[in-house]
Order: structure tokens, then C-alpha cells, then sequence
């Protein structure tokens, strides 16, 4: 095996349009709009960031996996492998890759001649000694790779051995990123300035709002074409379309449909959407004796119109999902609909004996999804189910979240990885405790799925894991996401990326 593997049919449909998108983006001409520019290449671009960036740490243990975060590291770091816009993976560090007969072992070749932004070259000692530190500092990607080791037996290459056999090794390693092997420990101080070997250095890092990248001169794959990349914290909705329209902003994405009729009339911008693998997810707490009973929580689902909650906030960017990944994901498999029945869900809840007293906790993050979470709770108090929602800052957020201090909980939960054992077989497990479920079943179906080399195989497995999922009402699965980018047209080579994380190596800034 030197390659990952194919997906089911129904990913690739779905991937074949990311690909249509990707392609009809990358002939885009020059356009005239505001800003300025150095002609062939060179020139600035502001991005209005929508997730806060509070870390550059990959590998920090509440925020490695946040998507500010993610965004800010695939600019700074190298990775072994890096997925494409459409899914299927690529060498980054790693020219080449293979596994064993029984997928338990993988071998990855080097790139020679890489070197950190500060001019030190990266070694195989450095790969090791940067999964050691992910692994060392419980990171929340680290659960992808509980029980595996990494060795270098010789300079050019590394050896990562898995506790049991698992295939998606390479999809896990796409947010799996390398750093100056004398790293130790969380370090904030490194993190100011980091030394990393991807296409930008940081200029300026304020955690308090903005992300300032220029170009890494010692990047093996050239110099990036833009002199400089501002990412500003913008978490107002309002904010940020001001400053796309005015040229402030030259690139943003995250915007919602009531928006985009006005946007798509600007000449001065391009708009396009693309199929993400993100997914509304919204957890119950099963750990809670409110909610421990799956009756009760699949009346909770029933209670809430989200057919047309969707078709009201998000006709052109939403879908009702119908499985807990994306059409994107290796290892989606679509399920029956819940139903819509407010009758019917209080009565399931008054005869399982369920508490109209009690006030369910829902939290979320961002203020763009208040509406979305609002008119659930609307639904739910229609049949009488009391719900206090709570909004938080992200970094509470994610600390309530890993602590289970909520009742429900909503994420757009994406998945980088594009494979479905970063998301099913990392965060449903028992051992994971992210959302009070626990289901020996479930566990022996992903760990086969995570096992078994034959795609067609995965995809079956994870469509029965899945089938318990839904049924067991883990969570309410809302919606499937479409990312709405838009940009100045005076900036080219921009590829919507499926993921909420765009890359700014290839872009490129016209004068005129």
C-alpha cells in the first residue's frame, strides 16, 4: 500500500465537486478593485478571520484542534502528508508512504534539503520528537494515535507503528505538524515567534485579534507571492462584510446566505461556495440522568423543525444531513430521516418520565450561529422543554466542552482529515468521554473500521457505527455545510478550501 486508499461511491461524487469547484476557480482573471498591489505577484492581503486565533500550538491541549488554530498552522508548519481541496492526500515532508500487509506499521521517505524558517535543516529527528511532544501533551488530536510509537531508523525516513492495524494512518496525519524537535512542553514563549518550515513565518502574533504571516524564505517549495498575510479577528458578521465591500478586507469566507445576493452584485468581488466536510453537530450529554436515555433524546431531535429552520437561515450554504459526516467523508453513509412531529416528541418524553422542569444547557461559540441556536430553542420550548442558551468565548468553550459542562452541545464540527476515523473513530469511543455515550458495539464496529484496509469495507463499517449513532440520538445532526468564500478580485489563486481553511501560498495580488 503507497498510496491512501479510495473512497466508497458516494465521496466521490461529492469530491467530484469540490474538484469541478476547484478547477473553474483556478482560471480566474484579474479584475480591477481597491487596495494596492506590486503587479506580478508581491502586494498584501487582509483575511477576515472568522474563528479566533488563541494559539499557534497544533499540538495544545484544549486548542490544537480549533480551526484558527488550523488555519494558522498550515501557513507556519509542515506536515507528513496534506490533503488537496478535494480530498485526496499529498506529500508535504513525505515524498512517499506505504504500510505493512497488515496496515499496523507505515514508512514514510523524507523530503531532502527541507529547512525551518530560521535556517536549520528538518531531520527525522524532528518528526519523531514532534509526535512524541503531541503524544506527551494530550492533545486532542492525540486520541488518533493512543498506543502508536515513531521511530527514524535512518535520515531519511520514519516509521510509525500503530497499536492495532489502522489504515486512515495517513488521512490522521494531515493535522499532524512538525516543529524543531528541541521543543518541549506547551512553551508559549516559542509560540510568539515559532520557527516552522511551511510557506510563512510570523510577523506579529496579538492572540488578542491578529495573525500578521510573511513569506518563509527557506520554504523547499518557494517563496509565497504575497508579501504579507493579515489575518484580523473579526467575529461580527456585520464587521466583516463592511470591510470586504469597502477593500479593508480582501478576503473572507463563513457568510451567510441573506448575504450573498448583495455580494455576488459587487464587481469588485468573487463569490463561490463549496461542499465542506463540516457538519452541525449538536451532542447531547449522555452522562446526565436527564438525558440518558436515547428516548429521550431522539424526542429532543423530533421536537425541532430543522427543515425549515435551514431552508429560512441557510437555503443556499445548508442541507438537512442525513448521516453524522459530510457527503465528503470516507466513511459517510446516509441514514432515515427524523421526522419532524412536536406531538409525537412530547409524548415519547412524558412517557419516558422525562422532567419539564429542568433546564437543558446549550452551549455554542460564535456569534453567527445565535440565530440557528435560537430557533431551536423555540422548537423545544413549543412542547415545553426549558433551555437556557449560553454563548461563550471560545476558549471557554472549549474547556466546558472537554469538561462536559453542558447539556447540549453545538459545533460545526469539520474534519480535516477528510476520513471518517477522526471524527467517529476518535470522538465516539468509550474511552473518548466527549459526549457521555458509551456502546461496547459501537467501539468493536469502529475499531474494525479503523482496521480493515478495504475502503468499500470502511465505508460499510461506518455506515453500521453511523446507524447507531443516529438511532442512539448521540446527537442531533442538523446540517450538512457549504463554505460561501468571497474575495477582491485584484487577489488570485484563491481555492475555497472544503475545510474553512484556505491556503495563502498561492495567491497572488494584481495592481491594475
Amino acid at each position: 500500500m503507497t498510496r491512501p486508499l479510495a473512497s466508497g461511491k458516494p465521496r466521490l461524487a461529492a469530491l467530484a465537486l469540490i474538484a469541478a469547484a476547484a478547477v473553474a476557480l483556478s482560471g480566474c482573471s484579474t479584475a480591477s478593485g481597491g487596495g494596492t498591489g506590486d503587479g506580478a505577484g508581491g502586494g498584501e492581503i487582509t483575511v477576515a478571520g472568522t474563528y479566533p486565533i488563541e494559539s499557534l500550538d497544533p499540538a495544545s491541549p484544549t486548542g490544537g484542534s480549533a480551526t484558527g488554530t488550523q488555519l494558522a498552522s498550515k501557513a507556519i508548519f509542515s506536515r507528513l502528508l496534506r490533503p488537496r481541496p478535494d480530498g485526496s492526500l499529498e506529500g508535504d515532508l513525505a515524498t512517499s508512504w506505504k504500510s505493512d500487509s497488515s496496515a499496523s506499521q507505515w514508512t514514510f521517505t523524507l523530503r531532502q534539503g527541507v529547512k525551518f524558517s530560521d535556517g536549520k535543516p528538518v531531520t527525522a529527528d524532528d518528526v519523531v520528537a514532534s509526535f512524541k511532544r503531541l503524544i506527551d501533551l494530550k492533545s486532542t488530536n492525540a486520541a488518533n494515535f493512543t498506543g502508536y510509537t515513531m521511530t527514524a531508523p535512518s535520515p531519511t525516513e520514519v516509521v510509525l507503528k500503530a497499536a492495532k492495524p489502522d489504515a486512515a494512518v495517513p488521512y490522521k496525519l494531515a493535522i499532524f505538524y512538525v516543529l524543531p524537535g528541541s521543543l518541549t512542553g506547551e512553551n508559549p514563549a516559542f509560540f510568539q515567534h515559532p520557527v516552522g518550515s511551511g510557506p510563512f513565518k510570523v510577523e506579529k502574533f496579538d492572540p488578542s485579534g491578529t495573525l500578521v504571516l510573511v513569506p518563509n524564505p527557506n520554504h523547499y517549495g518557494g517563496t509565497p507571492q504575497v508579501k504579507r498575510v493579515t489575518i484580523r479577528k473579526m467575529p461580527e458578521l456585520a464587521a466583516r462584510l463592511t470591510a470586504l465591500r469597502t477593500g479593508e478586507v480582501d478576503l473572507a469566507w463563513g457568510i451567510p446566505d441573506d448575504q450573498l445576493a448583495e455580494l455576488q452584485r459587487d464587481s469588485n468581488l468573487k463569490v463561490e461556495t463549496v461542499p465542506s466536510t463540516a457538519v452541525f453537530t449538536m451532542w447531547f450529554n449522555s452522562s446526565t440522568p436527564t438525558l440518558k436515555d436515547a428516548k429521550v433524546r431522539r424526542a429532543l431531535w423530533q421536537a425541532v423543525d430543522f427543515a425549515t429552520i435551514i431552508k429560512r437561515l441557510y437555503p443556499q450554504t445548508g442541507t438537512l444531513a442525513d448521516a453524522p459526516v459530510a457527503p465528503v467523508t470516507l466513511g459517510y453513509a446516509p441514514q432515515e430521516p427524523v421526522s419532524y412531529d412536536p406531538a409525537a416528541a412530547k409524548a415519547a418524553l412524558t412517557a419516558a418520565g422525562f422532567d419539564f422542569s429542568t433546564k437543558l444547557r446549550l452551549q455554542f461559540a460564535n456569534a453567527e450561529f445565535r440565530p440557528f441556536n435560537q430557533a431551536i430553542v423555540s422548537d423545544l420550548q413549543k412542547i415545553g422543554v426549558q433551555v437556557d442558551l449560553l454563548e461563550k468565548e471560545q476558549a471557554v468553550f472549549t474547556k466546558d466542552l472537554l469538561a462536559l459542562n453542558w447539556d447540549i452541545n453545538f459545533q460545526q464540527l469539520s474534519n480535516p482529515t477528510f476520513d471518517a476515523a477522526n471524527t467517529l473513530g476518535r470522538l465516539y469511543l468509550c474511552a473518548a468521554k466527549r459526549n457521555g455515550y458509551c456502546n461496547p458495539e459501537l467501539d468493536k464496529l469502529l475499531a474494525a473500521a479503523g482496521a480493515s484496509s478495504n475502503s468499500d469495507e470502511r465505508v460499510k463499517l461506518y455506515g453500521e457505527a453511523s446507524k447507531i449513532i443516529w438511532s442512539d440520538a448521540v446527537g442531533m445532526f442538523p446540517m450538512a455545510v457549504k463554505y460561501a468564500y468571497a474575495w477582491n478580485r485584484r487577489v488570485t489563486g484563491v481555492t475555497p478550501d472544503p475545510n474553512g481553511m484556505p491556503d495563502f501560498a498561492g495567491m497572488r495580488v494584481s495592481s491594475s
